[in-house]
């Protein structure tokens, strides 16, 4: 009975017609099936959306990794090239204030050393990626870099070729007392403002002055060439004096003298006799007036007698010379 009726055609009132129409049980089934299928995939694409949102999928969790890594390595990279400037600024530092120095050329001028690069096309290869300016700093900072390693091999190539001749240099810079003052107590005036012996005013003495009598030999204090002498009695200036040439654009001035003991154009060695100290032109007593220019400059001769006094013997020198006492001339 029950079978009988499940078999029975079933209906549906169709509004257009306004009558009853037979449902297609096939057609019906299929529409069923469809709607049941298209809601499940939404459903399903719908808590794989959800499930996504939050949880990485295998792939995306892969490309995490390797951009994690990625930026570990950067940071590494950046840590190197860091150490690396600090490294070269370093080497730039002991090349100006302590390489060049020695051989008296002037330390590179820090807008040369430091300098960008001219061009404004020149990374626009590296823009339209999503680290493109990371990308580009990067570059600008290894090309800033290789540049300076650049400037300063060539400082290098320079220090090596003046190195080649370091004997011959260091032979003519003066470099001992131009008498002989072991026990340091011919030193009577040094370098700076000192009290003018005539006027009793404070002016600058561009020289050392060493009390000794009439007589004490004088030496030259570096290989070099006689560029000028002067023979006077006259009571004004520096009287009776001498003027060498070391090269490398170093001279020694030798003046109150005695004696002259070579002539212009004469080469002399390191301690070769030159001449006597004397009282010759504008000079309150016996006494030698030295003095040490380089690039046409008067500098403190305290600093070059490396060549003859003990650090000791050197700070007791130091402190004499530093008094504000009155000078000789």
């Amino acid at each position: 009975m029950n079978i009988m009726m499940n078999n029975k055609p079933k209906y549906y009132y169709d509004k257009q017609s306004l009558s009853y129409k037979k449902i297609n049980e096939r057609d019906h089934l299929v529409v069923s099936i469809f709607k049941y299928t298209m809601s499940s995939l939404i459903m399903a694409s719908m808590m794989t959306f959800i499930v996504f949102l939050f949880i990485d999928s295998p792939k995306e969790k892969k490309l995490k990794r390797e951009i994690y890594n990625l930026e570990l390595q950067y940071s590494a990279m950046l840590e190197d090239l860091h150490n690396a400037e600090l490294v070269l600024d370093d080497i730039q530092k002991r090349d100006d204030n302590i390489y060049r120095m020695i051989f008296g050329i002037d330390p590179i001028d820090e807008s040369i050393r430091k300098a960008g690069f001219g061009g404004i096309n020149r990374y626009e290869q590296y823009k339209g990626y999503t680290y493109s300016e990371l990308i580009i700093e990067s570059k600008k900072n290894i090309d800033k870099l290789q540049k300076q390693l650049f400037i300063q091999s060539k400082s290098f190539d320079e220090v090596i070729h003046l190195a080649k001749n370091k004997a011959k240099m260091l032979a003519s810079i003066p470099a001992i007392q131009p008498i002989s003052n072991k026990e340091l107590k011919r030193m009577a005036s040094g370098f700076g403002r000192r009290i003018d012996p005539i006027y009793k005013t404070k002016k600058f003495h561009y020289g050392m002055d060493f009390a000794a009598p009439i007589g004490t030999p004088v030496y030259a204090t570096g290989d070099g060439v006689i560029k000028k002498i002067k023979k006077s009695r006259s009571k004004k200036d520096y009287g009776n004096y001498i003027l060498i040439d070391h090269g490398y654009e170093y001279e020694s001035f030798y003046a109150h003298l005695d004696k002259v003991l070579v002539s212009k154009g004469k080469k002399v060695k390191r301690g070769d006799l030159i001449g006597h100290v004397g009282n010759t032109g504008k000079s309150t007593a016996p006494h030698l007036h030295y003095e040490v220019r380089y690039k046409k400059q008067k500098i403190n001769p305290i600093n070059f007698y490396h060549s003859d006094l003990t650090p000791e013997e050197y700070a007791k020198m130091l402190s004499i010379a530093s008094q504000e006492n009155q000078s000789f001339d």
